[in-house]
C-alpha cells in the first residue's frame, strides 16, 4: 500500500487509539469495544458524581456573595406562568351568574311563604355551580401537572464547583452547563463548546439543528440534541427570549361560545321581561285575593307570591343552563379518556364550529423522529463486495457511541433487515462541522457517510482503473457528478433528507489524506462524548479518489394516522393548512405524502412572500394549502386573516413560536409535549400528543352542539308558554293557572330528564350557523299552542263547570286540569324533538309518558305535587279539554310553517 494511503488509514486509526486512550484516563468511565467503538461503562458512570463527566474549565463561576446579591435584586430565572385560572376566578365565574341570581331571588321569595315544596327548583343553583366548578378545577389540576417540566435540573458552575439547581434558582451571570438532552433554561452566550447542537424548533419552527460555537447566543426553550457547552447566562426570567415571546399569550382568554351566547341572549331577554312581569304578577295575584289589605291581614299574600314565582320560574330555562354545563362536562370527561384535556368547558362547543384547521408540521403531522425510507444504489458505482458490503459499512458508519437521530434511524432500518456490522479498524465520528463520518476496514478501504454536497465537493475527477496490490486490475468506476446531483435534488424535492455513502479503496487514496486537527477544547480536555480531544470540531479532508456508492434516503417520520386523520377532516368540510418554519418544498412534499388536499396537488408558498395587509393576506390564503418559512408573528397574522373571512379557526402547535397564533385562534390545540407557554393558552391539550385524537375531539363538539340545539328547543317552549300565560294572567287579573311544583313535575318528565338523555345521544351533523334563530323558530309554535290552550281553558272551563276560583277546591281542580293539559302538549313537543321515533328516542318518549301517568297515580306523589287524578265527569271534561288543546296545537303548527325556517332536528335536515 502506498505511503499516502498509509497516512490516511493511520489518521483514522489514530482517532480510534486516541479515543481509547482518552477512555482509559477517565477513571474507567469509557471502554473500547471489540469493533473499535468507544463505549461508556454504564456502571462506572452511574457511580461517579455528576460533575465528573464535565470538562475542567478555568472559570470558577459566581461566588456565594454574588449569588445572594443577585437574588436580593430579583435577578433570578423565576417567571410567573399562570397555566390556568385561579380558584377564586373559577368560583366567581360559576357562582356570580345572571341565571343564579334570578333563581336565587325567586327561591328566597317562595321560602318566605313557608311553602318549601314550591322551592325545589332552587336546587338547580347548587347542581349547576358544582358541575362547572368541579370540572374546571379538575382541568386546572391536570394542566398544572402537565405544565411541570419533567427534566433534569440545570447544572451550573459556582465557586469552582458544578452544582445541580432548580430552574428558578438560576441567576444572571451564572455559568450554565448545556448538555445533550437539556432544554436551555435561560438565554446566554457560549463560552466553550464541545460540539453543541441545538434544536430550536420550539422557537423558530425549523426542525434543522443549529451548531453553536464560542460567542454564539443560545435562547431559552431550545433543546440540546448533541454535544455540550458552557454558557454565561445573560437574560433570566421575564427578560428571556421565550418569556418575551409568550408574555402576550399568557393572558387568560375565554372561549367564545355560540351556544352560551345564544342562551345568555335568552336569559337577558327574559330578564328584561321577567322583572316588570314579576311585579305585575304579584300585583295581579294580590288583587285576586281582595287587595293588599286583605292579603296582608289574611296571609293570602303567600299564595300570591307563589303564583307569581310560578310564572317567573317557568320563564327561566334553568334546566338548559344546567344541561349545557353538564353536557360540556361529560364531553370533557369522555375526551379525557382519549388523553385529551379540555381546559375550558366552552371549548367543547367551539369544536363543532371549526371550519379551518392550521397544522404545525413538526409534532402534528410528523412526530419529530427521523425515519430511513430506503437506500438507492448509484448506477456504475464501485461496490466491491456487493450491496451487502455497502449495507454493512452503512451500519458501522451509523453505529457510533451516541448516534444522532439520523444514525438511530439508519440502525433501526438495517436492524430490521438483519444487516450485520463489519470489522472496524478505526473511525472518525460524525461532526456537524465536517458533515461526514468515516470508518476504516482492516483491508485499508475507507467508507464515508455525509451530506452529498460536502462529499462530492471533495471528490476529484473520475478515474477509470487501477491495480490492487496483487497486480490484478480493479475497477474504480467513474461517476457523473451532474447525474448524481440531479438524483439528490429529486429526492430533496420530495421532502427527503439525503445522505451519501462513498467508498475509497486502499489503492486509490495515494497522497491525498491529511489530518488537519484544530484543537478547540479548553485546556486540551476530553469532551463529554469521549472523543479525541485534539480533534474537537476538526476539519478533516477526505481523499479525492473516493466515489459515491449509494444514497441514503431519510425523512421525518410521518405519524401512521396522519393520512387517515386528514382524510376525515376533508370529508367533514374542514379546510386544513400546514404552517411550518421549514423549507416550503420539504413541507409541501410531506403534505403531498399525507394527502392533505386529497388527489389535488397541494399549493405551496414561501411565507416570506406573504403580504402584510390582512385583507390581501386573506385573499392569498384562499389559494394556499402549505406555507413554509413562517415566522411566529406571521402565524398570528394568518389566523387574523382567516377571521376576516368569517372562518372559525383551530390552531395546533407545540412550540413557543406557536403561542401567539394559538391564542389568536378560536380554538387552540397544544400537544402534551409542547412548551408550557403553548399549553397555558390552549383550550385543548392532546396529552399523549396523538394527532389522531383530533377527529374524535371535533366529533364530540359537533355532538354537543347538535344535541344541545335539539334540547334547547324544549326549554324555550316552556319559556314561551310561561311568558304568554303570565301576560294573560296580568291582563285578566285571574289566579295563576298552576303551581310552581306543577311546572317542576311537568318539566322533569317532558324536558329535564329526556333532554339529558337526548343530549348524550349520537349525532354527527355538521354545525350550521344560526343556533338561536332555529331554536326560536321551532319553539314559538309549540310554546304559543300550550300557552293559548292553557289560557283558554282557564277562561272558559270555570263558567262551564260552575267553579268559583275564590274557593281553594275549585282553584285546585282548575290547576290540576291545566297541569294535565300542559303535560300532554309538552309530550307532543318532546315527540317532535325526538324524531325519528323509530329508534331509541321513540322508546324514550313512551317511557316518560308512562312515567308521568303512573307517577300521579301514586298517592304520595300526587299529594306532594298537588295533582288530582280526574275521574267520573271530571275525566270526561279533561278529555274534551285535551281534544280542544290538540286542535289549538295543530293550528299553531300549521300557521308557523311558512316562517319556521330550517330546524336542525326536522326530518329534512337530520342525519342521525
Amino acid at each position: 500500500m502506498s505511503d499516502g494511503a498509509t497516512m490516511h488509514d493511520k489518521a483514522i486509526e489514530g482517532d480510534a487509539r486516541a479515543e481509547a486512550g482518552a477512555a482509559s484516563t477517565d477513571d474507567g468511565a469509557h471502554r473500547t469495544g471489540p469493533d473499535g467503538h468507544v463505549r461508556r461503562d454504564r456502571t462506572a458512570v452511574e457511580s461517579e458524581p455528576e460533575q465528573a463527566a464535565l470538562p475542567a474549565v478555568a472559570e470558577p463561576g459566581l461566588s456565594d456573595a454574588e449569588i445572594e446579591r443577585l437574588v436580593a435584586q430579583g435577578s433570578t430565572n423565576a417567571v410567573e406562568t399562570p397555566t390556568s385560572r385561579s380558584i377564586w376566578q373559577i368560583l366567581r365565574s360559576h357562582v356570580c351568574t345572571l341565571f343564579n341570581a334570578i333563581i336565587l331571588v325567586a327561591m328566597i321569595m317562595v321560602l318566605t311563604t313557608g311553602s318549601w315544596r314550591d322551592a325545589v327548583f332552587g336546587l338547580v343553583i347548587i347542581i349547576n355551580t358544582a358541575i362547572g366548578v368541579v370540572t374546571e378545577l379538575r382541568a386546572k389540576i391536570t394542566l398544572d401537572r402537565l405544565s411541570i417540566l419533567v427534566s433534569s435540573k440545570p447544572m451550573v458552575r459556582r465557586g469552582g464547583r458544578d452544582l445541580a439547581i432548580g430552574h428558578d434558582d438560576i441567576v444572571l451571570g451564572d455559568l450554565l452547563w448545556v448538555r445533550a438532552g437539556d432544554q436551555v433554561p435561560a438565554d446566554g452566550k457560549v463560552l466553550h463548546t464541545w460540539g453543541l447542537e441545538l434544536d430550536e424548533s420550539m422557537l423558530t419552527g425549523e426542525s434543522a439543528t443549529v451548531v453553536k460555537r464560542e460567542g454564539d447566543t443560545v435562547l431559552s426553550g431550545a433543546t440540546a440534541v448533541s454535544g455540550m457547552a458552557l454558557v454565561r447566562v445573560e437574560a433570566v426570567g421575564k427578560h428571556g427570549y421565550a418569556a418575551k415571546l409568550t408574555a402576550e399569550a399568557k393572558v387568560y382568554k375565554a372561549s367564545v361560545s355560540d351556544l352560551k351566547s345564544g342562551i345568555n341572549t335568552i336569559l337577558k331577554t327574559m330578564t328584561v321581561i321577567v322583572v316588570p312581569l314579576c311585579f305585575a304578577l304579584i300585583w295581579s295575584q294580590i288583587h285576586t285575593v281582595g287587595g293588599w289589605q286583605v292579603a296582608l291581614s289574611t296571609g293570602a299574600w303567600r299564595q300570591a307570591v307563589i303564583a307569581a314565582v310560578a310564572g317567573v320560574v317557568g320563564m327561566i330555562p334553568e334546566g338548559l343552563v344546567l344541561l349545557t354545563s353538564l353536557n360540556f362536562a361529560i364531553a370533557a370527561m369522555r375526551l379525557a379518556r382519549h388523553k385529551t384535556l379540555v381546559q375550558e368547558l366552552e371549548s367543547v362547543e367551539t369544536l363543532a364550529r371549526v371550519d379551518c384547521l392550521n397544522l404545525d408540521k413538526t409534532g402534528t403531522i410528523t412526530d419529530g423522529r427521523i425515519a430511513m425510507n430506503g437506500i438507492e444504489f448509484l448506477d456504475g458505482s464501485d461496490r466491491k463486495g456487493g450491496d451487502g458490503a455497502v449495507l454493512s459499512a452503512l451500519y458501522d458508519l451509523a453505529n457510533e457511541e451516541n448516534p444522532n437521530g439520523t444514525g438511530r434511524a439508519v440502525l433501526a432500518y438495517l436492524g430490521d433487515r438483519d444487516v450485520m456490522p463489519g470489522d472496524v479498524a478505526g473511525r472518525i465520528p460524525f461532526s456537524s462541522a465536517r458533515k461526514w463520518s468515516a470508518v476504516a476496514r482492516d483491508t485499508g478501504e475507507t467508507w464515508y457517510l455525509g451530506a452529498p454536497e460536502v462529499l462530492m465537493s471533495a471528490m476529484g475527477p473520475a478515474s477509470t482503473t487501477g491495480s490492487d496490490e496483487a497486480g490484478t486490475e480493479a475497477s474504480h468506476a467513474s461517476y457523473d457528478g451532474k447525474d448524481v446531483a440531479d438524483q439528490v435534488a429529486r429526492h430533496a424535492d420530495q421532502g427527503e433528507r439525503v445522505l451519501m455513502v462513498a467508498r475509497c479503496p486502499a489503492d486509490r487514496s495515494q497522497g491525498e489524506a491529511q489530518d488537519e486537527r484544530t484543537p478547540d477544547a479548553p485546556g486540551g480536555q476530553q469532551s463529554a462524548a469521549g472523543q479525541d480531544a485534539t480533534m474537537g470540531e476538526a476539519s478533516m479532508s477526505m481523499p479525492s479518489a473516493a466515489r459515491p456508492v449509494a444514497l441514503v434516503l431519510c425523512a421525518e417520520h410521518i405519524r401512521d394516522d396522519a393520512s387517515h386523520t386528514l382524510a376525515w377532516f376533508r370529508e367533514q368540510g374542514v379546510r386544513c393548512r400546514v404552517i411550518s418554519g421549514d423549507n416550503p418544498v420539504t413541507v409541501g412534499a410531506i403534505a403531498r405524502k399525507v394527502g392533505l388536499t386529497g388527489e389535488r396537488e397541494p399549493r405551496t408558498m414561501d411565507a416570506r412572500e406573504l403580504p402584510e395587509d390582512i385583507d390581501r393576506l386573506a385573499e392569498v390564503l384562499d389559494r394556499v394549502d402549505v406555507l413554509g418559512r413562517v415566522l411566529p408573528k406571521q402565524k398570528q397574522s394568518i389566523v387574523k386573516a382567516l377571521h376576516q373571512g368569517d372562518h372559525v379557526v383551530a390552531m395546533t402547535g407545540d412550540g413557543v413560536n406557536d403561542t401567539l397564533a394559538i391564542k389568536e385562534a378560536d380554538l387552540g390545540i397544544a400537544m402534551g409535549n409542547a412548551a408550557p407557554a403553548a399549553k397555558a393558552v390552549a383550550q385543548i391539550i392532546l396529552v399523549d400528543s396523538q394527532f389522531s385524537h383530533l377527529p374524535d375531539v371535533v366529533a364530540r363538539g359537533r355532538q354537543v352542539m347538535a344535541n344541545m340545539e335539539r334540547v334547547a328547543s324544549l326549554f324555550l317552549v316552556k319559556t314561551i308558554y310561561s311568558m304568554l300565560i303570565s301576560i294573560g294572567v296580568v291582563l285578566t287579573a285571574m289566579p295563576f293557572p298552576y303551581l310552581p311544583r306543577h311546572i317542576t313535575y311537568i318539566g322533569a318528565l317532558t324536558i329535564g330528564m329526556p333532554a339529558f338523555l337526548l343530549a348524550l345521544g349520537p349525532s354527527s351533523r355538521r354545525y350550521i350557523p344560526g343556533f338561536l334563530r332555529r331554536v326560536v323558530a321551532f319553539a314559538i309554535p309549540g310554546g304559543a299552542a300550550i300557552g293559548l290552550a292553557t289560557l283558554l281553558n282557564s277562561w272558559m272551563l270555570p263558567p262551564i263547570m260552575h267553579w268559583n276560583l275564590d274557593h281553594a277546591a275549585d282553584l285546585t281542580l282548575l290547576r290540576s286540569t291545566n297541569a294535565v293539559l300542559i303535560f300532554v302538549l309538552a309530550m307532543l313537543v318532546l315527540a317532535r324533538v325526538s324524531r325519528p321515533l323509530r329508534s331509541w328516542r321513540g322508546l324514550l318518549v313512551v317511557v316518560f309518558a308512562v312515567a308521568g301517568v303512573v307517577g300521579v297515580c301514586i298517592p304520595p306523589v300526587a299529594r306532594f305535587f298537588a295533582v288530582i287524578v280526574p275521574s267520573g265527569s271530571m275525566l270526561v271534561t279533561t278529555m274534551v279539554v285535551l281534544v280542544l288543546a290538540l286542535a289549538v296545537y295543530a293550528v299553531c303548527r300549521v300557521a308557523a310553517l311558512p316562517w319556521s325556517g330550517r330546524v336542525s332536528h326536522d326530518r329534512r335536515h337530520r342525519r342521525d
